[in-house]
């Protein structure tokens, strides 16, 4: 773009509308976010509610859910949103810089820890039953992130705790059953603890259906896959720019000693959902200069990168 064009736009407040349309959409919360998942949200009392189908692992693996570790909290230079390398038996800068600082002694580190803790979380294929607040995704398969709260509910309908409750699969077309997700605010937070098991029953008395559900499922082994983490070095490097400081090596702390279970609480929109935080960071970074002596990292110059091209658009 010439140097006459930009002053044209800027004459013609082009450039602006631009920009204020892309925010918009950032501040949308279905904006940036996977159009494989499925999320289920508030009606106009604040409360939630829906019927969904927990569906058997996809073609080729065994496992009905996969399950991730994540890190979200923000320090001087900006958000730090990533997978975990614990959630794959790795090393992870984050658990190691934790380590040290709960091995300080001090109260105020060890808060700095707690938050910086990890995020648990767990993604299932799911068959939307029934979704009030938007039925158009009644009928269909997506994923579905869920944390501790709801797994364990998933648990206790498979290993029940007395002996008159008998065991299902939840996971199981014939023989598992609906799952009806109900969500209150508590405490600022969502809560799931009205959630529960419907009377055990077939999703649907059509297995050619059964079957072409089954085959529309996504594969859980790539949540985990090997793309879906960063080296080391370059989450260190990441981690050293939010915080502008070297982590050093310490006494051994095992991980689940430092990890969150909680629902929501890690959530930086107060329920989980770090899509829009990431749209909002890039934006955030796209409008400011790093300090000089800082690389710019890759997510940084995509961003920078998308607001010229918008300009040039």
């Amino acid at each position: 773009m010439s140097f006459a064009s930009l002053k044209k736009q800027s004459n013609l407040g082009s450039l602006t509308a631009k920009l204020v349309k892309e925010v918009e959409k950032v501040n949308n919360s279905s904006s940036g976010g996977d159009e494989r998942l499925w999320k289920p949200e508030l009606d106009k009392s604040g409360n939630g509610f829906a019927v969904i189908r927990f569906l058997p692992a996809p073609d080729k693996e065994e496992i009905p859910w996969a399950k991730l570790y994540t890190h979200a909290f923000q320090g001087p230079g900006g958000w730090y949103i990533e997978n975990s390398l614990t959630t794959v038996g790795g090393k992870d800068p984050v658990s190691d810089y934790n380590r040290e600082l709960w091995n300080s002694g001090n109260e105020s580190d060890k808060d700095t820890v707690r938050k910086q803790k990890r995020k648990l979380s767990y993604y299932s294929n799911i068959y939307v039953v029934k979704d009030p607040t938007n039925p158009h995704n009644e009928g269909k398969v997506f994923l579905f992130k869920y944390g501790k709260k709801i797994f364990d509910k998933v648990m206790e309908a498979m290993q029940p705790e007395f002996e008159d409750e008998t065991p299902i699969n939840p996971f199981d077309f014939w023989q598992g059953a609906n799952f009806k997700l109900k969500i209150v605010k508590k405490d600022g937070f969502w809560n799931y603890d009205k959630s529960e098991f419907d009377s055990l029953a077939p999703l649907l008395d059509d297995d050619d259906a059964l079957e072409a559900i089954w085959k529309k499922e996504y594969s859980l082994a790539a949540v985990t896959a090997t793309d879906q983490f960063k080296s080391y070095e370059d989450l260190e490097r990441r981690l050293k720019y939010v915080l502008g400081k070297k982590p050093a090596q310490s006494r051994y702390i095992p991980d689940s000693e430092l990890e969150d279970e909680s629902e929501g609480k890690y959530g930086v929109d107060g329920h989980g959902d770090v899509h829009k935080v990431r749209a909002e960071q890039a934006v955030a970074q796209a409008v400011s200069t790093p300090t000089p002596s800082v690389t710019v990292d890759k997510d940084e110059d995509d961003a920078l990168s998308y607001f010229q091209k918008l300009a040039e658009s």
